[in-house]
């Protein structure tokens, strides 16, 4: 059949490579599914005499520790999963602390306006990052670590400091593609390996990170202002926070694999 049709083939190998992608991205994104599928369900639980914020608590730590039981992260993985957390709970609290949003809920674990389970939000973008790499066999050519690392950490500060100084994320989202031009990212999908620009795997987990946060925010895992009267889509602006912001949890990933094979 498909030598009288030769392009059905084709056709069944492009719908098997791409049904294989997806499954990958899916595993992938499993611990962050479950995160937020679990704060989805803390909401729709009667009144406890545990608050809801604690109780998403204990089930990311919880989370966290079957997926290093199940081995879906190393302990390369988890220091930096850890990191992320920890990276992530001080972006929350200067966040909220400046009013840009809030978590509204009472909770024993909560410190200065956020609760700890806040740090796993980030968690979750690390973990994603942790098992493409695995799943995929991500190798990168032309990447440049020192300056990668300074543009991130400049982008990270970035976002605490254009409260009280110009906000630089323009500039520095130019910076990251000049530092980005040439680098690839290659991944294998089945036997096959494939390519693509480093800056553009930030643009596309920037916009499905901006699609998780309006599923988040709907779920009731914090709030913005808008959405205090009732829930309201994230603003598209947040989708390039997040494509400038990716390359922090990157930058940790990458360092953790300075001795894989073309990573210089």
């Amino acid at each position: 059949m498909s030598s009288v049709f030769p392009g059905m083939g084709m056709i069944r190998h492009w719908t098997h490579q791409l049904l294989r992608f997806g499954w990958l991205q899916a595993r992938c994104c499993a611990f962050a599914v479950a995160l937020i599928g679990g704060i989805a369900v803390s909401g729709l639980l009667p009144e406890l005499p545990v608050a809801r914020y604690d109780l998403v608590l204990i089930y990311g730590i919880l989370l966290a520790v079957l997926a290093r039981k199940l081995g879906w992260d190393s302990a390369r993985d988890t220091a930096v999963i850890a990191g992320c957390h920890l990276i992530g709970l001080l972006f929350e609290l200067v966040k909220v602390r400046m009013g840009s949003w809030s978590y509204p809920e009472e909770a024993l674990t909560k410190v200065a306006g956020v609760p700890l389970y806040g740090g796993f939000l980030y968690a979750a973008v690390g973990s994603y990052v942790c098992r493409a790499w695995h799943l995929f066999e991500l190798r990168l050519d032309g990447y440049r670590p020192r300056m990668m690392a300074a543009l991130a950490a400049a982008v990270y500060l970035n976002f605490f400091s254009h409260h009280w100084l110009p906000d630089l994320r323009w500039a520095l989202a130019a910076l990251l593609l000049c530092a980005t031009a040439g680098t690839w990212v290659r991944y294998q999908v089945g036997a096959r390996d494939y390519r693509m620009p480093l800056a553009l795997s930030f643009v596309l987990i920037g916009f499905f990170l901006w699609v998780a946060e309006n599923a988040a925010t709907y779920a009731g895992a914090w709030s913005y202002p808008d959405q205090l009267t009732g829930w309201q889509p994230v603003s598209v602006a947040k989708f390039g926070a997040w494509a400038l912001l990716i390359s922090v949890t990157f930058v940790l990933a990458a360092g953790q694999r300075r001795a894989a094979p073309r990573l210089s």
